[in-house]
């Protein structure tokens, strides 16, 4: 397998994880980056100028994080969740109480 198939799967499993809560965005992206920086610059300016893809990259290269309106809504779409789960899903008292 050639070693530019698995940097694109890095930014393919990225992109997966913008959708999907269970697979991590960031690290992906980053890995990615880090190879198109060692191989490709112009992927690599691509990537970092994406639209979407890129504020991902730049935010945790300027040291900024995840910014705060994400923090809310995912963490009110986990507890949201978890509320659903427990009034509407679990039967069982006990559990519910748990």
């Amino acid at each position: 397998m050639d070693i530019n198939y698995c940097w694109n799967l890095f930014l393919g499993l990225g992109i997966i994880g913008i959708f999907l809560p269970i697979l991590p965005t960031t690290p992906f992206l980053l890995l990615a980056a880090a190879c198109y920086a060692r191989s490709s610059k112009r992927f690599y300016d691509w990537l970092i100028g994406n639209k979407w893809l890129g504020t991902y990259i730049r935010n945790y290269m300027e040291g900024k994080g995840i910014p705060l309106k994400v923090k809310v809504f995912t963490t009110s779409l986990l507890w949201i969740t978890i509320l659903f789960s427990v009034f509407l899903i679990i039967y069982d008292l006990w559990v519910k109480i748990v």
